[in-house]
């Protein structure tokens, strides 16, 4: 069970929400039991699990990144200019293992599971493994 998710992203640096996406295919596969893996192919962007109950929390995270990884720095030697995103993306790591129970993530109260963007805005993709069992 494989989906593929399309994302459009808008700014250079942001989080977005696809935990309602990842619980939509589960229902719709019928799996009650199992791991689900959530994985980014790109090497400028990330899968990571956080807060999505307050919006600043993404918000200070996207600022804590740009101060410890800034955008510009006068020692990076990447043709391209943007070793920032992919010091970024290796931090968050490229995927995330969630348990499913009882049709369900398994996720803390306060949990969601975000797409992080460090190179944007530009038209993404993520892949959804469900492992039933």
């Amino acid at each position: 069970m494989l989906k593929k998710i399309a994302i459009q992203t808008n700014k250079r640096d942001e989080m977005l929400d696809i935990t309602d996406e990842v619980q939509t295919f589960i229902s719709e596969e019928e799996v009650s039991s199992g791991v689900v893996i959530v994985y980014c192919p790109h090497t400028t962007a990330g899968i990571t699990i956080n807060e999505n109950a307050d919006p600043d929390v993404k918000r200070d995270m996207l600022r804590r990144f740009d101060e410890v990884y800034p955008w510009e720095h006068r020692l990076d030697r990447h043709m391209e200019g943007n070793t920032a995103a992919h010091m970024k993306s290796s931090t968050v790591g490229a995927s995330q293992h969630i348990i499913i129970e009882d049709g369900k993530l398994v996720l803390g109260t306060w949990q969601g599971i975000y797409f992080c963007e460090f190179d944007g805005p530009r038209s993404r993709t993520c892949y959804v493994k469900i492992i039933a069992g």
